[in-house]
């Protein structure tokens, strides 16, 4: 083998070898957070030992969010093509694009209120002890507090 194509070889062994490590690292150090409604999911399909009354309970009122759900993002991702279109118009903070805001904004609270009513529903359905450890991990989601 002739010395260039060593070098080659050694310059790609070492790419290679790069890429791995910048893989490893990102998923053990950059990964984001879990989100909150697959901490609660986890907890309440797989911890709280639930019966199958309350698994038939909670899976409907799961249902019934995705829909919901579902239907606001839709009108949020509306809502920003909206604010695109004022900002793209008025190329400032124009009363287009305070509007579009407004709108957004009314769109964000009502699936934050409709998360919460769900989060509700769902502890309605638990026992005492199931609901008290609830209650403590969605406390510690949003105040981001480790367990």
């Amino acid at each position: 083998m002739t010395g260039g194509r060593r070098y080659v070889l050694l310059i790609a062994l070492i790419a290679f070898v790069a890429a791995i490590v910048g893989v490893v690292v990102g998923r053990e150090i950059v990964v984001p957070e879990r989100p909150v409604e697959n901490e609660l999911h986890d907890l309440l399909h797989q911890q709280l030992k639930l019966d199958d009354a309350q698994h038939r309970q909670i899976e409907q009122i799961e249902k019934d969010f995705a829909l919901r759900k579902h239907a606001l993002e839709a009108e949020l991702r509306a809502d920003n093509a909206r604010l695109a279109e004022a900002i793209e118009a008025e190329h400032g903070y124009g009363p287009k694009v305070a509007a579009a805001v407004d709108r957004s904004h009314a769109a964000m609270g009502q699936l934050q209120k409709e998360t919460l009513e769900h989060i509700f529903a769902m502890r309605g359905v638990l026992r005492p002890d199931q609901a008290a450890r609830f209650d403590e991990a969605v406390v510690r989601a949003l105040t981001a507090k480790d367990p």
